[in-house]
């Protein structure tokens, strides 16, 4: 009887086990995706939307934001991904799962 009322607690007690919200990488917000413009510099990008997290070692021209959000409790998955696209020093287009201004969408 013990071992059957303690099984039956281990069950009940695993079903009330709260599970962290997982985010990575860069959030962030539509308001300062607005603030992009079309030549603006490396460092202006950095001032407005920080670093990115992807940076490639091989395509100093292409920088990737990534943002996910895992809800383990709802079993909800958010991935989201801004790519910027520079010509030099100055950014020429954008393309991701945000809105982009006009100014930079890729044509």
């Amino acid at each position: 009887m013990i071992k059957k009322l303690s099984i039956i607690l281990v069950f009940v007690l695993s079903a009330c086990v709260y599970r962290l919200d997982i985010q990575q990488g860069n959030i962030l917000a539509q308001k300062d995706i607005d603030k992009l413009r079309a030549g603006l510099t490396k460092n202006q990008v950095v001032f407005v939307l920080g670093s990115p997290v992807v940076d490639d070692a091989f395509a100093d021209d292409k920088w990737i934001y990534l943002y996910s959000y895992k809800n383990s409790n709802r079993g909800t998955m958010v991935k989201k991904k801004l790519e910027l696209v520079f010509d030099g020093d100055k950014l020429v287009s954008a393309a991701g799962d945000y809105d982009i201004p006009e100014s930079l969408k890729t044509q």
